[in-house]
């Protein structure tokens, strides 16, 4: 099955971090635990990686962590270390709830031919734009692109998800949560784009520890016209699930397409 958006989410999540190389790889956050029973600490890994959850490439830039607490407080990571392979930060827990763990990045990426009629490329933020693209750039076109990547921890129940109304998310259904997931169940998730339901997206969910399987066993999905996919977990484990989504809705000027991508790192239980 072609990778596409394995592909293009990683992409995303690079060009939005200019200390990492544009290549094409998994970008995740990996919690320790997903479900606590009583306030504790957890560690976060955050890397981007040739094999699903495995520390094989470079570590995930979190220049643009955003970490919610149940009650929409925000809260700072703890003991923060960047490896060689992996960035590594702890979170103490003790507000019941779910707590929503997030890097969001936005930039910009441009091509066009420069004065000499070379073709040129060109990524970054849209405040180096106007310094860095000519202004008699010839076939200048541009794309605002948009990467959330994120994971969810719940202490005791699970409790609401508020949308940010920004970009591509991933949100709870009646009677189904991203922290209550089981083995042989099926589970409705929605996905919305700037807090609307995302029609006829494909959604992507492929099984962590593919280093060990000849195959990447994706299942692929479709949200209907409210932006609800269902899908039957088979197996307990760590999942990656990442979607895109195409639109002119720039908020930057420069812009004409707007390229918005989730990833997201879902535990299943038994």
């Amino acid at each position: 099955m072609k990778k596409t958006l394995t592909r293009l989410t990683a992409a995303v999540a690079l060009a939005c971090a200019a200390t990492l190389p544009a290549q094409a790889h998994n970008a995740w956050l990996l919690p320790s635990t997903s479900v606590l029973s009583k306030a504790d600490w957890i560690t976060v890994d955050a890397a981007v990686s040739n094999d699903l959850f495995f520390f094989n490439h470079v570590p995930l830039n979190v220049q643009g962590l955003h970490i919610t607490a149940p009650d929409g407080s925000a809260l700072q990571p703890q003991n923060p270390h960047q490896g060689k392979l992996r960035n590594v930060f702890d979170l103490h827990l003790e507000q019941p709830g779910t707590y929503r763990i997030a890097t969001v990045n936005s930039g910009l990426f441009a091509s066009y031919k420069d004065a000499k009629g070379q073709p040129k490329r060109w990524r970054g933020t849209p405040e180096k734009f106007a310094a860095e693209v000519p202004a008699d750039a010839q076939e200048l076109k541009v794309t605002q692109a948009v990467g959330r990547i994120e994971t969810f921890v719940t202490l005791g129940k699970p409790s609401a998800i508020a949308a940010t109304g920004q970009g591509l998310e991933l949100l709870p259904t009646p009677g189904h949560h991203p922290n209550d997931l089981v083995a042989g169940e099926a589970a409705r998730l929605r996905m919305t784009v700037d807090g609307q339901p995302a029609a006829n997206v494909t959604v992507t969910i492929t099984p962590g520890g593919s280093r060990y399987r000849d195959s990447v066993n994706e299942i692929e999905v479709t949200t209907d016209a409210q932006g609800v996919f269902s899908v039957t977990w088979p197996a307990a484990g760590a999942y990656w699930l990442e979607a895109e989504h195409k639109d002119d809705k720039t908020s930057l000027p420069q812009a004409k397409e707007r390229r918005l991508t989730y990833a997201g790192t879902l535990e299943v239980l038994p």
